[in-house]
């Protein structure tokens, strides 16, 4: 097939290599994409991922047999309906489906339909408003941007007057959500729909804390893990979780959605706590997940272009449950200087190739870009890129990744250095 990504990170980047790694001779296409997705995809530069017109033309001009839209500024953007009106396969939900991610009021509306078990929120336009709910649900206090916010919208402290500023900051541009405090270890599911069927990806767990033991700011994330052994001490085994989950919070979604006129056609984030009441959903996201993407794709032993296209085309219920690999895999970003607050961009990255010479590891370009006379690769944003380690055991790719950093040079990056460190005791 003929495809083409939207999207420039290393979650592009994941969705490229494992579409490579197929037995299928596919023709790759990315746009934006980075310095290291350019080895594994054609780059179209000049194609504007947020525009309809533009993807749409390209995608029918090349003859694009799917487009998957990675990240959700294209969806909210409606680039998805664009495609479908013109017969284009995409892999990605509406506009108005996309509003699951787009709307924190949207998706607790949905939740509620729906009979999703979730947290308790209210939706804020005033400072005073503000102030009401963070009293009424008490500390530690949870405010949340009602739109998007690149992974950063999201507060969760036990000092009011923190809480305060981070709702003025939102305040200024649209509503935001006060939520009850949900405590319990947090999962990331993916499920893969077609607007009627669903099917299960592999669990993970993400590290959205800057620093080591979940200290300093929320991040897009600096690392993930899958599969969660620990899953089977509450279910039984993983399988009942996402069986359970599937039951209780995807389907229920998705026929909502389809009932509403809205169907959800792509991949449906489902961010989860595991409360002493139960599971409950924290978030919904219209897309895969960064970095969870980065260690599910690097498990999945069924072909990603036709779990995606049988999506796309609405066949997805003739496509068997995917399988995964036995092994485990982890991911680590390396960040630059800074990040999140202010990263330092412009640096020379040194060392990769010696770090995708480690076995079971490879790496997956996030923000780099070719350097200038003498620098190989520069760092272009706050996560560089995701160092990917595989192995039989987690302390196997733990020591895979953390070896591969170790031979990365970039001046003033940071890690954390406790990325399934629980798992791998």
């Amino acid at each position: 097939m003929r495809i083409l990504v939207l999207g420039s990170g290393a979650r592009e980047h994941a969705i490229l290599l494992a579409l490579k790694a197929e037995d299928g001779d596919h023709e790759l296409f990315a746009a934006p994409g980075n310095a290291g997705i350019a080895a594994d995809a054609e780059i179209v530069s000049s194609l504007d991922p947020n525009s309809p017109a533009a993807v749409t033309d390209f995608a029918n001009d090349e003859g694009i047999d799917l487009v998957i839209i990675g990240p959700e500024a294209p969806l909210v953007a409606g680039v998805a309906d664009a495609l479908r009106k013109r017969g284009i396969p995409v892999f990605g939900p509406g506009r108005a489906a996309a509003q699951l991610e787009g709307s924190k009021t949207f998706a607790k509306r949905v939740m509620d339909a729906a009979g999703v078990p979730t947290g308790r929120a209210t939706r804020a336009t005033t400072r005073a408003e503000v102030e009401a709910a963070l009293d009424a649900y008490g500390a530690p206090f949870v405010v949340k941007a009602d739109g998007l916010a690149a992974g950063k919208g999201v507060i969760v402290t036990e000092d009011r007057t923190a809480a305060l500023a981070h709702a003025d900051t939102y305040l200024a541009t649209g509503a935001i959500l006060v939520e009850e405090f949900l405590s319990g270890p947090e999962v990331s599911l993916f499920f893969v729909s077609d607007g009627d069927t669903v099917r299960a990806l592999s669990p993970a767990q993400d590290f959205k804390r800057a620093y080591d033991g979940d200290a300093g700011p929320n991040t897009g994330g600096m690392g993930a893990y899958s599969p969660l052994p620990w899953l089977a001490e509450r279910f039984g085994s993983e399988q009942e979780f996402v069986d359970e989950v599937t039951r209780t919070v995807a389907e229920p979604v998705i026929r909502t959605l389809d009932a509403e006129g809205t169907p959800f056609i792509g991949l449906l984030y489902a961010g989860l706590i595991l409360t002493d009441d139960g599971v409950k959903v924290i978030e919904f996201n219209a897309r895969f997940g960064d970095p969870e993407t980065q260690v599910v794709l690097a498990r999945l032993r069924s072909p990603l272009s036709r779990l995606l296209m049988s999506a796309a085309s609405g066949t997805l219920e003739e496509e068997p449950a995917p399988t995964f690999a036995d092994t485990v895999a982890i991911t680590v970003v390396l960040a630059s200087e800074g990040y999140p607050e202010s990263p330092v961009t412009g640096r020379p990255l040194a060392g990769t190739d010696a770090a995708a010479a480690v076995p079971g590891v490879h790496l997956a370009h996030a923000a780099t870009a070719e350097g200038a006379a003498g620098a190989a690769l520069v760092a272009t944003g706050g996560r560089v890129l995701n160092v990917v380690a595989t192995g039989d055991t987690f302390a196997q790719a733990r020591e895979r990744a953390y070896t591969a950093l170790g031979a990365i040079e970039l001046e003033g990056a940071h890690f954390r250095t406790d990325i399934a460190a629980r798992v791998a005791d």
